[in-house]
């Protein structure tokens, strides 16, 4: 799938400084979080990153004509401690993540945007994302949406034998979804020889009855060697390219929608902010 997008919306980087400066004062300006981290030996160190990129170009497609958007270079590096193990992995420690985001926001801001989203792909980036999002509204009165595809729902009609509740729980790095969204995004990169389904410690925990597990109620800091030996976990095998074809048209129209959204929201100046 190409992750070409509509020219209608601008790259942040290929304009000059006084077409920036003419941009409408509503314009949203979205960058992808991403990651450079390994997923096993079936999926690319760019997975985040490519799904990412490719949500982002799909939901573009879907906004009207004339939207008011600009869009900013992704952060492929993102706060990757729990995968360092395996060789590979590029991380931002969490201090300079959360300074990064705060820097690209205070110059999106500067620039005169008053809304900024960050389409987050990698479940690393959401600690330093909450951080950083509540400073920059608290500093300088931008309006920072996150945006996680993991927390959305599936798109209605995907049967549990297609994507079991057990597979979205526990197969949170490397299984069916993220394989899925591979297969029909860049589907040239995913080794399919090399499709496993290693069994998550998380659950084995869940299935002893146990309410401690690497996510949940009572959630333990995990490395991915934690969860698997092999640093990846879940069914592979069931991430199919159709599956990820239904995904990314679900994701990206629910993206759409936020974006709208977000041009429509206003939002009073902070107490005492700028």
């Amino acid at each position: 799938m190409s992750t070409d997008t509509p020219a209608a919306f601008p790259r942040w980087q290929n304009l000059t400084t006084p077409e920036l400066a003419a941009l409408p004062g509503e314009s949203v300006a979205v960058m992808v979080l991403g990651a450079i981290e390994q997923h096993g030996a079936h999926l690319p160190l760019s997975t985040d990153l490519d799904i990412g990129e490719g949500l982002m170009a799909a939901a573009l497609a879907k906004l009207p004509a004339g939207f008011p958007l600009v869009q900013l270079p992704p952060l492929a590096v993102g706060a990757s401690d729990e995968h360092l193990g395996f060789a590979g992995t590029l991380s931002l420690s969490p201090a300079l993540a959360i300074a990064t985001l705060e820097a690209l926001g205070e110059a999106v801001a500067r620039a005169g945007f008053q809304r900024l989203v960050w389409l987050n792909s990698h479940g690393g980036n959401k600690a330093v994302m909450d951080l950083a999002a509540l400073r920059l509204r608290r500093r300088h009165g931008l309006l920072v949406v996150k945006v996680h595809y993991t927390r959305m729902p599936l798109p209605e009609g995907v049967p549990q034998a297609t994507l079991p509740a057990e597979e979205l729980r526990h197969g949170l790095h490397g299984g069916a979804l993220e394989t899925a969204l591979m297969r029909h995004l860049a589907p040239q990169k995913v080794r399919l020889d090399k499709l496993g389904h290693p069994i998550s410690r998380g659950q084995a925990m869940a299935e002893e009855g146990q309410l401690l597990g690497p996510e949940g109620e009572a959630a333990f800091a995990w490395l991915a060697e934690d969860l698997h030996p092999e640093g990846v976990v879940g069914n592979a095998g069931l991430g199919t390219a159709e599956l990820g074809r239904r995904l990314v048209e679900h994701y990206a129209g629910r993206i759409a929608r936020i974006l709208q959204e977000t041009r429509a929201m206003r939002l009073e100046r902070p107490h005492g902010g700028p």
